[in-house]
């Protein structure tokens, strides 16, 4: 084995003299360490496995790496199994914005050259001279961060299916309009069940105007549905044998073919969001934070869970409120340059977190007269429009929640809303 560096050893005690950047990639990764004053001290290219992943662990500990004194890590990226090693213990790893890391290295050379060894250096001198400016990856939990998980992938299940019922729609609107005037009354209407086996039973509007009453029963039964089940056939059958303009039949045909394919992806998008609901409404009720969480008006399970999955429970992940406002994009930005001074939303924000805000704020305004006082003070008294005193709103409970998660207590309404409690009675 090589022989540590005479001012590595001297140096083990002391912290933050050594800094390693890593540029990852699918299958191989670079690895550089740089001391305290830029010097380049080792550099590996490695491979995205467990022997990889020893050697890594290897050359840290070489140069000084304890469990007490862990080496800071610099990289693109927040996830992955390279990412999940390395937090391993009270390693801080620093996930570092990939458009940052190019304003860097920029710094070191103004002929644009690039390479992975070079970019690995750049990450490494990110931390030794700006590592206060960047904020390590948070220590959450297992559970908070299975919970973040189903969350995310359960948002994302949902937008999946809406984009495949809009296909959906777009392409009955070009061919088959009966469907839709017959499914408008339904709430989601193409993503029921019965709006599913109506289309399998009668791809084209001249399959569904022959389609009779005993044909339609047994296709609402096939969905699950149990009441109402003869009277809906008969307005289904009114409405597909009324007057509509038809395609050519071979079109027509054709255009039926393309709806089953996609009717398909729209059926496995319901499935996979029904299923990850459910996976969630499992797991979120567990973590200590979700009863807090779901005493404040507006968030339920699935709103909860997503809220959870972007704060997270680490407690010094955020030095304030602001910083989770800021963090969220609910609070608003200031810019200014000379005499010129503009005050606007802020656009560089946690996006899954600003749309749960959204939806959070919505449903708080109806679920809580405090909430539904503040934004009409919004409206009202200081001129907002519908979209800025909801962000005010979101902005003011998601203070409110910082408080709560801190001090470990419940939402009170007369506690967060006293003046508009007051103004409303």
């Amino acid at each position: 084995m090589r022989s540590r560096p005479a001012h590595i050893a001297c140096a083990q005690g002391r912290s933050n003299l050594i800094y390693c950047g890593i540029d990852w990639a699918e299958k191989t990764h670079d690895v550089a360490l740089v001391d305290d004053t830029g010097q380049l001290l080792a550099k590996r290219h490695i491979t995205d496995d467990a022997v990889g992943y020893r050697i890594l662990l290897d050359l840290l500990a070489e140069y000084g790496d304890t469990e007490e004194n862990p080496i800071p890590v610099a990289i693109e990226t927040s996830r992955g199994l390279l990412v999940t090693v390395l937090r391993t213990g009270k390693r801080q790893v620093f996930a570092i914005n990939p458009m940052a890391a190019a304003r860097y290295r920029d710094r070191h050379s103004v002929s644009r050259k690039k390479s992975d060894p070079g970019d690995a250096l750049v990450l490494a001198n990110i931390l030794r001279t700006d590592m206060h400016a960047h904020r390590p990856l948070p220590n959450d939990s297992d559970l908070a961060r299975a919970v973040a998980v189903l969350a995310r992938a359960q948002q994302d299940a949902t937008w999946n299916r809406q984009q495949a019922a809009n296909q959906l729609r777009s392409l009955l609107r070009e061919y088959y309009p009966a469907a839709l005037a017959a499914f408008e009354p339904w709430k989601n209407s193409l993503c029921r069940p019965e709006a599913h086996e109506l289309l399998k039973a009668a791809p084209t509007p001249a399959r569904a105007a022959r389609l009779t009453r005993t044909q339609l029963q047994a296709a609402l039964k096939r969905a699950g549905r149990k009441r109402g089940i003869e009277a809906e056939a008969e307005r289904l059958r009114e409405v597909f044998r009324a007057d509509w303009a038809h395609q050519p039949p071979l079109i027509e045909d054709a255009l039926g073919k393309q709806m089953l394919a996609l009717l398909v992806q729209l059926e496995a998008a319901c499935t996979a969001a029904d299923d990850l609901a459910e996976a969630v409404e499992e797991t979120f009720p567990q973590h200590p934070d979700a009863e807090i969480i779901l005493s404040f008006p507006g968030l339920g399970v699935q709103l909860g869970a997503r809220v959870l999955a972007e704060v997270g429970d680490d407690r010094q992940r955020f030095a304030d409120a602001r910083g989770l406002k800021a963090y969220a994009g609910s609070s608003p930005v200031t810019r200014a340059s000379g005499k010129k001074s503009s005050i606007t939303r802020r656009w560089v924000k946690n996006n899954r977190l600003n749309h749960a805000g959204y939806l959070w704020a919505f449903s708080a305004i109806t679920a809580s007269a405090g909430a539904k006082a503040h934004y009409r003070r919004r409206r009202d008294n200081h001129g907002d429009w519908h979209a800025a005193a909801q962000r005010n709103l979101f902005n003011r409970m998601l203070g409110q929640l910082y408080h709560c998660l801190q001090k470990h207590q419940l939402f009170d309404e007369n506690t967060a809303f006293p003046t508009e409690l007051a103004v409303a009675a």
